[in-house]
């Protein structure tokens, strides 16, 4: 496959509304199909609406809900990322997304960190996912999955492009904040999210996706703004603020492979060392071993070299 038409769902999802939300998941996915798309992506908990609370419980579905499955088989000859509220058996509820491929649930996500800051309350509701893997896909490239806070911690889109991820694909509901700012865009979270989205597109040498809703719930509006930025960080698709649609772009895949060979630096990653490091890290925080950062001038060698000549 050379090239890839990508369809991004920004929509307006109905507060706690399954089945209507459903139904307009099923429509999308058949207008994606008539243009020609290969993949659809939708935004974080596009299938429920975002400030759930305490309908979380009522909205949420098994893995094997039939409704579910019906989505899924409606991706035959194609493929979609959808989100929504999950139970899992043991009765957990996670903000999760899942990658719906030729009739079936190919691979699930569950969102890793969730935010108790400033318009977020999303512990109290939700539990966290604990682990975090890339996924082969009908498409022929490696699929790397992450919803909306998951990408402000650097180490997810490392280790999804290190694990064989090609296409980073974060789904969101990110809400309105500064609007005061003075920026390109004239809304502060969109100018931050834009300099990660290309940031990270750079750094790991692939394709980004950023798939946000719009709409409001209660009192909260989200912005929309959804990109897909190419290896080199160029935007190669940017859709307007605010404002619903199915937004399609053709993406060249062969500009990974010439990013990646013309700037190697996945390959000259060295996860050996951040496990190394990582794993210091956590026993110096969990007292089994002494803070090596502790005194001045520490570090490996440091002690033990010899006096410069005189």
């Amino acid at each position: 496959m050379n090239s890839l038409r990508l369809a991004l769902a920004q929509i307006a999802p109905e507060l706690g509304e399954l089945g209507q939300n459903l139904e307009r998941h099923h429509a999308l996915l058949g207008e994606a199909r008539g243009a020609g798309a290969g993949l659809i992506v939708f935004p974080e908990l596009g299938l429920t609406g975002y400030l759930l609370q305490d309908l979380a419980a009522e909205v949420a579905m098994r893995l094997d809900d039939p409704r579910l499955t019906r989505l899924a088989k409606a991706t035959s000859g194609m493929s979609a990322v959808v989100s929504f509220v999950e139970e899992s058996a043991d009765h957990r509820l996670f903000i999760s997304a899942a990658l719906l491929e030729d009739g079936a649930i190919r691979h699930v996500h569950r969102k890793l960190y969730l935010p108790t800051y400033g318009l977020f309350d999303e512990r109290r509701f939700f539990a966290a996912g604990d682990s975090l893997r890339a996924t082969p896909s009908r498409l022929g490239i490696g699929l790397g999955i992450a919803v909306c806070e998951d990408f402000w911690h650097l180490s997810v889109p490392a280790l999804l492009a290190l694990d064989g991820a090609q296409l980073l694909i974060n789904v969101s509901s990110s809400p309105g904040r500064d609007l005061a700012a003075t920026n390109e865009v004239g809304l502060g979270t969109a100018s931050s999210w834009r300099s990660l989205m290309r940031t990270y597109a750079q750094l790991t040498t692939s394709f980004v996706v950023f798939c946000n809703r719009v709409g409001v719930d209660e009192s909260i509006s989200f912005w929309g703004g959804s990109e897909v930025i190419a290896p080199s960080g160029q935007a190669v698709l940017s859709a307007p603020l605010y404002d619903e649609g199915l937004f399609t772009v053709d993406i060249a895949l062969a500009d990974i492979r010439r990013e990646r060979i013309a700037l190697p630096l996945l390959r000259d990653e060295r996860p050996e060392l951040v496990v190394r490091e990582f794993g210091r890290i956590v026993s110096e925080r969990a007292g089994l071993a002494d803070d090596t950062t502790a005194e001045a001038g520490s570090g490996p060698g440091l002690d033990s070299a010899p006096e410069p000549a005189r």
